[in-house]
């Protein structure tokens, strides 16, 4: 399997070169960027989209995918900016945060990649038909928007009862989503329901991954084997995957660990599981 990782690991910090020579020292074979403009500012084509691009042409390392945009500042809500939410009911703020996701997609044209990893709703976010086919709308745009940027979408199971495998599934065939599939997170689905349930309704959708860990009570972020998931369950539903989706660790920071250092031994322990 591909090794991945994404970007996530160091969201608090401004995206350099230097981070991203550190990611392929560890032998990493493919990036996620994740699209938060403390991080990468990607309205910022000129200076620092071009800066990250010219890395990526330098290095010959693909860029996988990038997550869509959770907010719209720079402070990543915490000075009171609302979450982007492409289900919301409000008509003005979906189209908002659509304007926002394709300023992220428009990475593109200056750094090719083959998905961008979209959340429908909130965490937390309750079911209602109204937001359903909000967030169908939504991705309806989104689709068009992306494919002559040469991306596809892809949905992410969440916390939420918008994002569950199964709703998932019914919009992407209610609506003749084709060209759109799945983002499988496993800490996500670990906490939702289990995995295998999850990767089972999910598994000729998913084209990407999220791999991390928790308690199953908490979205911890915490590297595989800290938390409860069983993976040799988990990489062997992944294998099984018919669209060959890469290994992509999705981490939370952690001060304790030096990270670049721990990347290859994670890999080797994942890939040795049989």
């Amino acid at each position: 399997m591909q090794r991945a990782v994404s970007t996530y690991l160091f969201v608090k910090e401004r995206l350099h070169p230097g981070t991203l020579d550190g990611l392929t020292r560890s032998g990493v074979q493919a990036i996620e960027i994740f699209a938060a403009r403390q991080h990468l500012d990607y309205a910022n084509r000129k200076q620092h989209v071009k800066e990250i691009a010219e890395w990526f042409r330098g290095s010959g390392i693909p860029l996988n995918s990038v997550h869509s945009p959770l907010y719209a500042d720079y402070e990543w809500g915490r000075a009171g900016a609302p979450p982007l939410n492409v289900a919301s009911t409000d008509r003005a703020a979906r189209v908002d945060a659509m304007d926002e996701i394709k300023r992220a997609l428009e990475i593109a044209e200056q750094i090719p990649f083959r998905f961008l990893v979209q959340h429908l709703g909130t965490p937390n976010e309750s079911f209602s038909e109204k937001k359903f086919e909000a967030a169908m709308t939504s991705i309806e745009h989104l689709r068009a928007f992306a494919k002559p940027l040469g991306v596809k979408i892809l949905l992410e199971n969440i916390p939420n009862e918008l994002s569950t495998p199964d709703k998932l599934v019914e919009m992407i065939r209610n609506a003749h989503f084709d060209d759109v599939g799945v983002c499988f997170d496993f800490g996500h689905a670990h906490i939702m329901s289990s995995v295998r349930e999850s990767f089972e309704i999910l598994r000729n959708q998913v084209c990407s991954t999220h791999v991390h860990d928790n308690d199953k009570d908490k979205d911890l972020h915490l590297w595989p084997g800290q938390g409860t998931i069983d993976w040799k369950e988990a990489l062997d539903l992944l294998r099984s995957a018919p669209q060959r989706p890469p290994l992509l660790l999705e981490l939370g920071e952690d001060e304790k660990v030096n990270a670049l250092e721990k990347l290859g031994e994670t890999f080797d322990k994942l890939e040795a599981t049989a």
